[in-house]
């Protein structure tokens, strides 16, 4: 017997594809949480190191709560 669906079910939704941001060395960027903060090391589509004064984050992807300045 197979699953009954719904055309209003939540899992049936096309999912549109985010776009991943891209940060580059030396670029100002805010965070949610941390604030104000200088990128410091960029490994692509993995994490970014920014350094934010009083302490240094490895932040990861996707960067929901990191934008740019």
């Amino acid at each position: 017997m197979s699953a009954r669906e719904l055309p209003s079910s939540p899992f049936n939704k096309n999912r549109v594809p985010v776009e991943a941001k891209v940060f580059e060395l030396n670029e100002r960027v805010s965070h949610d949480s941390h604030g104000l903060g200088t990128v410091t090391n960029v490994e692509p589509a993995i994490a970014v190191t920014v350094n934010f004064g009083s302490h240094q984050r490895r932040i990861v992807s996707p960067f929901t709560k990191l934008s740019k300045l």
